[in-house]
């Protein structure tokens, strides 16, 4: 029976989820973890408490961000303000805010920042937050709008699409873990 506790508790941690090394977290959960720190200070809302979508359209694509609480008005409205300042800065060719959220420059932004004569970003207002569109109009530009959104969800743990089963909040995505693909530095 001693000989056979070793080789038990082996399959089983071989069987079992990843663990957390001890006195720390995986390098995901820890990279995912900054992103969410610089993403509450560069959006100005705590990302637990709001829900990124990031979905490709046939000419472009769209980021939906909304409050998880759409009675939560200042959430609601600093929402709105960022994707309104963040179309205004992409169509300037400035892509910084990305770039500080992630921690380097985002995949696609180079292209869209050299083709931002043959794209349009229009933001919208929604009852729990607000929508930005992105609108491609030549291919090497939609190619790297597909490869920014891409790179979004991944490190966000986003959705691809709205819906009411796809759209899980921040803090599903933290008990779930990346989202299945997901490539984590």
């Amino acid at each position: 029976m001693r000989r056979l506790v070793p080789f038990i508790l082996s399959a089983a941690a071989c069987a079992g989820p990843e663990l957390p090394p001890p006195g720390g977290t995986p390098r995901a959960d820890s990279a995912f973890a900054a992103v969410q720190a610089r993403g509450a200070e560069v959006m100005g809302v705590d990302q637990q408490a709001a829900t990124h979508v990031f979905e490709d359209l046939a000419d472009g694509g769209r980021i939906l961000f909304t409050a998880n609480d759409a009675s939560d008005t200042s959430a609601v409205r600093t929402i709105q303000a960022h994707l309104r300042a963040q179309a205004t800065a992409f169509a300037a060719g400035d892509f910084s805010g990305p770039a500080r959220v992630h921690g380097r420059a985002v995949p696609g932004t180079d292209v869209m920042a050299a083709r931002r004569r043959s794209m349009r970003y229009d933001a919208s207002d929604r009852p729990d937050g607000g929508e930005l569109r992105i609108v491609a109009t030549d291919p090497e530009a939609l190619a790297a709008v597909r490869r920014f959104l891409q790179f979004q969800r991944e490190d966000h743990r986003a959705a691809g699409h709205e819906s009411h089963d796809a759209a899980m909040d921040h803090a599903a995505h933290m008990r779930a873990g990346p989202m299945p693909g997901a490539r984590m530095p």
